[in-house]
């Protein structure tokens, strides 16, 4: 594994870096780090594996200045750059699934496939006062704010069974939160309260979206909202994991990485063409899925 620094933002890169494959590239979500993605590393293994922290969060919370949607994608891509990657598979977490929605509609030759965990579009009206006001708290209240917000987080976005049987994802929750700077935190809050959706339907690429059943902020409703506008993606899949909240990756990781798995198979089977072209119409293959157990 190395650590690489750029411009005070942080990224880990794992695995080979000449594997024949698209390497992966795992965006994570408001108030998490690349650490989300650890427990599907064992999924991942095939490809070289790179988890930024995003200006404001992890390793990178010195980052300086205001948080916005549109700095979280031309950080990815600097890194794209820096590190010599032309194409990857992207993986989103919550907030995440916007910053990869962007970069998909803005970089298309950039993106070979998007897999996003707890998918959205845009935060509502309502959601986006909650962010604001979660931000003042961070701000105003520091520490003992950052306790209060996190205590939130566990009850409001873990499942039931998760909160009494994963007391590991409890605490991985607990403690993204806790040990949050609360100004970087109150910017990231601000970014996604002011985020704007992407147009998703100009996105071609191959696209799995993941949500729980308890997921009260990127609920299987949504979910089916937002398949339904990625009519232009070459191979959609949804999946809806049983018992699971908000935080996948963390309360589904074996059944996270078997979606993946399956859906990277079904796009290593699609016929290879030159980014920006048109996508066929009998090429396109779509597929809804409610997948229990």
């Amino acid at each position: 594994m190395t650590l690489h620094f750029m411009e005070r933002i942080a990224l880990e890169d794992d695995g080979p870096e000449g594997a024949a494959d698209d390497p992966v590239f795992c965006v994570h979500g408001l108030g998490g780090s690349g650490n989300i993605w650890i427990p599907m590393m064992a999924a991942l293994a095939r490809h070289r594996v790179l988890r930024i922290d995003l200006p404001g969060s992890g390793l990178s919370q010195r980052a300086e200045g205001a948080l916005s949607v549109s700095r979280f994608v031309d950080a990815a891509l600097m890194a794209c750059e820096r590190l010599g990657i032309k194409r990857a598979h992207w993986l989103g977490h919550s907030l995440g699934t916007i910053v990869c929605q962007h970069l998909a509609v803005m970089a298309p030759e950039r993106v070979s496939s998007l897999a996003l965990f707890g998918p959205l579009l845009a935060p509502a009206d309502a959601a986006r006062q909650g962010l604001k006001a979660r931000a003042l708290k961070a701000r105003h209240e520091g520490v003992t704010g950052m306790h209060s917000i996190a205590l939130q987080t566990v009850q409001a976005a873990l499942s039931r069974e998760t909160r009494e049987r994963n007391l590991l994802a409890v605490s991985f929750v607990r403690d993204a939160l806790m040990r949050g700077d609360p100004e970087a935190y109150a910017r990231s809050c601000e970014a996604l309260a002011a985020a704007q959706p992407a147009d998703v339907d100009r996105i071609t690429a191959p696209v799995l979206l993941v949500t729980g059943d308890e997921d009260a902020v990127a609920p299987p409703q949504g979910l089916r909202s937002l398949a339904d506008r990625m009519q232009s993606s070459l191979n959609l899949r949804s999946v809806v994991l049983p018992r699971c909240g908000h935080w996948t990756t963390l309360e589904r990781p074996d059944e996270c990485g078997r979606a993946w798995t399956e859906f990277m198979g079904s796009v290593s089977r699609l016929p290879r063409r030159r980014s920006g072209t048109a996508v066929h119409r009998a090429e396109r293959v779509h597929r809804a899925e409610r997948v229990y157990g």
